[in-house]
């Protein structure tokens, strides 16, 4: 395994992380299973673990705290806060007012609450799990400064941020004298480079360490969906709309031809495109059985030669999504119609 450095921090890290979303009620039930493949993992090589208070309403935390029993030490741990504990994208769980966002007061109360779930006194990367557009950044980054110098937190993080506001952020640090953001952890794999654009060069400027999400394309970069045949996976069943996007799905197929003349199985050339940028420290992997974990790590050691990224981008072209993934972060002015519309006056009838 060779380790990377997480941007400036000095921390040593895996080229794979560990993703915990599928551990618990959405994903993996089986608690002792969930904490085998994590054990697996540990073993392997892997030290970053990355997982969040949503992700099963706090099950998975509570999963990684009972694996990490006795090998707290050895394990490089992040989480992130945002959402309510019981997040419900469909909206059918009501929002209980100051139990989410980025505020002071929902950021300290959240962090510890997961270190409680998580077993242990303080996480080595406390993430903001999306942006807040409702809480001013100063606010966000004065209480992620008092978290680290209380020692509850080592670096601190973003998921998602727009470009411009990572270079806000780093403004509003030098200008207040307020911890840096180290990590920034947006989504990226051969179907998604849109952050090749300005995000990972804005990461890089910073001296920033990368921790990229959903690098199989939220599932479809493992080959199990096809074109005109019908899917019957674990993901399948959440209506994902990318799963089903025809531009993707046109991709994939072209992908899949890359990988059979290069040998290689689609996962492993997924991962080994995500990992290649020099502006990506990690990528995260999220199994949810022993065998989705093996596969994955029998493609640790491929490295992809310039002919095959050549391929690859002519299928998918630099700086460019094919489609978008559901769980992409949005701003409020591509969700909401009003905010990208002047308002206009009305005028009495002539």
């Amino acid at each position: 395994m060779r380790y990377r450095t997480l941007g400036g921090t000095g921390i040593q890290v895996s080229p794979y992380a560990l993703g915990a979303m599928m551990f618990g009620a959405v994903g993996n039930p089986d608690h002792d299973e969930s904490i085998r493949i994590i054990h697996r993992a540990l073993d392997a090589g892997i030290n970053f673990i990355d997982t969040a208070d949503m992700y099963s309403a706090g099950e998975s935390e509570e999963i990684v705290g009972k694996a990490l029993k006795g090998r707290r030490d050895d394990v490089v741990l992040a989480t992130k806060a945002r959402f309510p504990v019981n997040f419900d994208p469909s909206g059918a769980t009501p929002v209980v007012p100051n139990r989410s966002g980025a505020s002071r007061r929902w950021l300290i109360r959240a962090l510890e609450d997961s270190l409680r779930r998580l077993g242990t006194d303080y996480v080595d990367l406390f993430q903001i799990h999306q942006p807040d557009p409702e809480t001013d950044l100063e606010e966000t980054l004065s209480a992620l400064t008092d978290l680290v110098r209380a020692g509850k937190v080592r670096a601190v993080g973003t998921s998602s941020l727009p470009a411009s506001d990572l270079v806000r952020a780093h403004w509003v640090s030098e200008q207040r004298g307020l911890i840096r953001l180290r990590t920034e952890q947006p989504p990226y794999s051969i179907l998604n480079r849109g952050i090749e654009r300005e995000v990972l060069p804005v990461v890089q400027q910073y001296g920033m360490g990368t921790l990229v999400w959903s690098p199989l394309a939220g599932g479809l970069l493992t080959g199990r969906y096809r074109k005109n045949q019908q899917n019957t996976t674990h993901r399948s069943r959440f209506g994902f709309r990318h799963l089903t996007d025809e531009r993707r799905l046109d991709a994939v197929e072209q992908l899949i031809e890359v990988a059979e003349d290069a040998k290689l199985p689609l996962t492993h050339l997924a991962l080994a495109f995500a990992i290649t940028h020099p502006g990506v420290t990690s990528a995260i992997i999220g199994p949810r059985t022993m065998d989705h974990l093996d596969d994955l790590l029998a493609g640790l050691d491929v490295t992809l030669t310039d002919d095959i990224l050549d391929r690859i981008d002519e299928i998918a072209p630099p700086g460019t999504d094919i489609g978008t993934l559901d769980m992409a972060y949005n701003p409020p002015p591509i969700l909401h119609p009003h905010l990208r519309r002047r308002p206009t006056q009305s005028r009495p009838a002539a």
